[in-house]
């Protein structure tokens, strides 16, 4: 549903939440902890820094925070600071046009389960996924 870069930024500001506490997280440690590319990583961030969720420093000690706290940061503006197109949006059988004027086989049905996608992503924060105490019942986000 979302590229596979939207999902590593997603995964990335979820550490970051989870580690505000402790400062700034470099992008170093981001990349072992997630098993990803630094230099992808990095450019990653820095989309995600331009577009003013995150905040970056510089030097000994640096890294990135939440430019937000984690309970008022939808996953929306994190995907959408990635992929400001979403390809969802395209007819699903490839038609040109495709329309509540013109709609394909698929479109009614395809629109019910992407205006339920864009709900969860709208309405769902940060903070919603952080882990909880092992008692809690809330899960995090699955590793991709």
């Amino acid at each position: 549903m979302i590229s596979k870069t939207a999902r590593n930024a997603l995964r990335a500001v979820l550490c970051i939440a989870e580690r505000e506490a402790s400062g700034p997280v470099s992008a170093t440690a981001l990349a072992l902890e997630l098993d990803l590319p630094h230099n992808y990583l990095s450019k990653t961030l820095h989309r995600l820094a331009h577009s003013g969720l995150l905040q970056g420093t510089r030097g000994p000690g640096g890294g990135y925070l939440l430019a937000f706290p984690a309970a008022k940061l939808p996953l929306s503006r994190v995907v959408e600071a990635i992929d400001p197109e979403v390809p969802e949006r395209r007819c699903l059988l490839g038609r040109p046009e495709c329309g509540e004027s013109d709609p394909c086989a698929m479109h009614g049905r395809w629109c019910t389960v992407r205006e339920a996608i864009d709900r969860f992503f709208a309405e769902t924060m940060v903070g919603d996924l952080l882990r909880r105490s092992p008692g809690a019942q809330e899960r995090s986000l699955p590793p991709t």
